[in-house]
């Protein structure tokens, strides 16, 4: 089972590797910028986990936990 954004802590540092999931939101998260080869790190999670926040080439991106869970990574 691939690592997902869902599975980080706060701090962590991790780097998109592909998309389990495909269409609307890959184009979405690609015109943002989170292509696969994208470093991150997860900055924080909401008080009751949805959504979690992340940091990645200078801006702050909210994602849901369905759009997290959809993201594989490897850490860094």
């Amino acid at each position: 089972m691939p690592l997902t954004i869902a599975d980080l802590a706060v701090g962590e540092r991790a780097r998109v590797v592909s998309f389990g999931d495909s269409g609307e939101l890959v184009q979405r998260l690609g015109s943002l910028g989170l292509i696969p080869g994208t470093e991150f790190r997860v900055q924080r999670f909401a008080p009751l986990g949805d959504p979690v926040e992340i940091h990645f080439r200078g801006f702050r991106l909210a994602l849901r936990p369905a759009e997290a869970t959809a993201v594989e990574i490897e850490r860094t």
